[in-house]
């Protein structure tokens, strides 16, 4: 058979398709919908952020090609973030590298770390990347479902234990988690850090959600004993900022460790959002009053929304970080979240999310459905009350 016989796009990518992000927001945009599904703000972080950036594209910093593992500024504040919030010791010249946002560091570190056949654990639901990028390296994904307890999903950890095989390489560890806002307790953390060491198991950790956490603090994994050689940290400025358009983010590990992962990290994009990356170098120097009220804020808004969720029949699962809440849908009388949110924007107006999407169990995330708060509170109030006419229904 010859080249155009075969379909274009590769069998690793073919079960993806187009992403249920740009087809919620393109139904968004042709309803006039409320978009309540893809996770973006619709504000602009700090003034004097955007200044920064401003200042070095006038000052020439950044317009020609950075350094690989990005500007030494930035490296240096990353560095004094993780001691900062963490106690944790880091060499901004060995064991950090700036990337294309998280999305880039996921990609470049299982490319790098993965073989075919590799079997990664990834906790089900997930961010949609997450299988991707394990499907290019030509890894198998083994998913861990997190399951509703009460008013939040859990971790099994003997399901878990249970998933490790002789052929798992990795866990791909978010936490706090989107889309389900669970944050793992120090407990569950303390079990996954002792599992990665006793199969000795190296672990991607997706931390961008660590400031957007509720009532609790974020506890990094790399922090527990025997993961400073195994774990490899990934954070970003999109959700800490509200700059998402910037796509800065970056890896923190042991420096053979993030050798490996500029080692793929080169050929995606090799560099990128020079001059972004010395703005995020300031804002992570913003003082304690901003990560207090980014935080404060969204948390006022979580229960904005969680409140009308709930009155308008949902059972909602409060997130305890990230800003996304859960809900079921059931309580409605529906249980096929694509159909559901496919038809929300006709019935009232506003855009979710089918978390089904997340899962390679379809069935177990069938029923729920993500709402983003990361929206202005009079964007919300309008929402709620368009939502209120599902309770009438």
């Amino acid at each position: 058979m010859g080249a155009m016989g075969r379909p274009p796009l590769g069998r690793r990518l073919a079960a993806f398709g187009t992403t249920i992000f740009a087809e919620m927001s393109a139904l968004a945009v042709r309803t006039g919908a409320i978009n309540l599904g893809q996770g973006f703000p619709d504000t602009d972080g700090p003034e004097e952020v955007r200044e920064a950036a401003v200042r070095a594209l006038r000052d020439g910093r950044g317009n020609q090609y950075p350094p690989g593992p990005g500007v030494p500024e930035l490296r240096t504040a990353v560095t004094e973030h993780q001691r900062r919030w963490y106690g944790l010791d880091v060499d901004p010249d060995t064991e950090v590298l700036i990337t294309a946002g998280a999305t880039e560091a996921i990609a470049a570190s299982l490319l790098a770390l993965v073989e075919p056949g590799d079997e990664v654990i990834a906790l089900e639901p997930y961010y949609d990347s997450y299988a991707a990028c394990v499907a290019m390296a030509g890894g198998v994904r083994v998913p861990v479902t997190l399951r509703p307890d009460g008013d939040i999903f859990r971790l099994d950890l003997d399901e878990l234990r249970a998933a490790v095989t002789d052929r798992t390489r990795l866990i791909l560890l978010n936490t706090p988690h989107n889309p389900t806002g669970t944050v793992l307790t120090h407990d569950e953390l303390a079990a996954v850090a002792e599992l990665a060491v006793e199969r000795d198991l190296l672990v991607v950790t997706d931390e961008v959600y660590e400031h957007l956490v509720f009532g609790t603090a974020h506890t990094p994994l790399v922090s527990f004993p025997g993961m400073r050689e195994r774990t490899v940290t990934i954070s970003s400025a999109g959700k800490t900022f509200s700059f998402t358009g910037w796509k800065v983010g970056w890896v923190t590990a042991a420096p053979e460790l993030v050798t490996a992962v500029r080692s793929a990290k080169q050929y995606l994009t090799y560099v990128s959002a020079g001059p972004f990356q010395y703005a995020v170098a300031e804002a992570l120097r913003l003082p304690d009053a901003y990560f207090d009220g980014i935080r404060e804020d969204l948390r006022a808004k979580r229960d904005l929304l969680a409140d009308g969720l709930t009155d308008a029949g949902f059972q909602v699962f409060r997130p305890s970080g990230t800003y996304f809440i859960t809900t079921d849908i059931r309580p409605l009388g529906e249980t096929d979240g694509f159909a559901f949110c496919r038809s929300l924007p006709e019935r009232c107006g506003v855009v979710a999310v089918p978390n089904a999407v997340f899962y390679d169990h379809q069935d177990q995330g069938s029923p729920f459905v993500r709402f983003a708060f990361c929206k202005r509170e009079s964007v919300l109030t309008e929402a709620v009350g368009r939502l209120k006419g599902l309770a009438a229904g």
